[in-house]
C-alpha cells in the first residue's frame, strides 16, 4: 500500500476537533447549552498545555472526564484550547485544556461521539504545565432541603459537579 504523505488521518482529526471548538465557542457566547445538550470531555491530564490543580492532577494522573452541563463558568475558547471553571467537591477549579489533549467528546442527548488518537506526552512543557490552584471566590452552596437538587438552567452557577466514567454512557453491543 502507498504511503499517505498527505496524512488524511491527522486532517480528519483536526477537522473533528474544530467541531468541538465551534460548539464550545457558541456555548461561551451564550453562557449555557441549548436544550438538553451536555458534554462529556475526556482529556489526557499530562498532555502538553493542560493546566489543572495539583489536587486534580494527583487524583487523575493520566486522564480525566469532565461534564459540561449546568454547572460551569468562565468558559473561554481560543483556536488551540479552552478554559473552563468547574466545581469539584465544592471547590472551584479552573481547567485549561488544549484541543489536542482531548481523547473523547460525547453528547449523550443526541448520541454524538468523537474519539481521538492522542499520543501520550513524554515530557511536559514547563511553560504550559503551570499549576492552577483554584478560583479565588468559593461557589455558593445550595440550601439543604432534603430533596434532590434540580439542576440550574444557567451556565454561570457555581454548584458542585463530579467526574464520571464515560463508559457508563456508551452503547452496549
Amino acid at each position: 500500500m502507498a504511503q499517505d504523505h498527505i496524512r488524511y488521518d491527522i486532517l480528519a482529526q483536526d477537522a473533528l476537533r474544530s467541531v468541538i471548538r465551534k460548539v464550545l465557542s457558541e456555548v461561551a457566547v451564550t453562557g449555557h447549552l441549548p436544550g438538553e445538550h451536555h458534554f462529556f470531555i475526556t482529556f489526557l491530564t499530562n498532555a502538553p498545555g493542560v493546566r489543572i490543580s495539583q489536587h486534580l492532577k494527583a487524583k487523575y494522573a493520566e486522564q480525566m472526564t469532565i461534564v459540561v452541563q449546568h454547572q460551569f463558568w468562565d468558559l473561554k475558547v481560543t483556536e488551540s484550547l479552552f478554559e473552563i471553571g468547574l466545581s469539584f467537591s465544592d471547590t472551584p477549579e479552573k481547567l485549561v485544556i488544549p484541543f489536542n489533549a482531548i481523547r473523547g467528546f460525547y453528547d449523550p442527548s443526541v448520541s454524538f461521539e468523537l474519539e481521538f488518537d492522542v499520543p501520550a506526552a513524554e515530557e511536559e512543557d514547563e511553560d504550559h504545565s503551570a499549576e492552577i490552584t483554584a478560583y479565588p471566590a468559593a461557589p455558593e452552596k445550595a440550601e439543604d432541603s432534603g430533596e434532590e437538587p434540580v439542576p440550574p438552567t444557567g451556565g454561570d452557577n457555581n454548584k458542585g459537579g463530579s467526574v464520571v466514567s464515560l463508559d457508563s454512557f456508551r452503547k452496549k453491543n
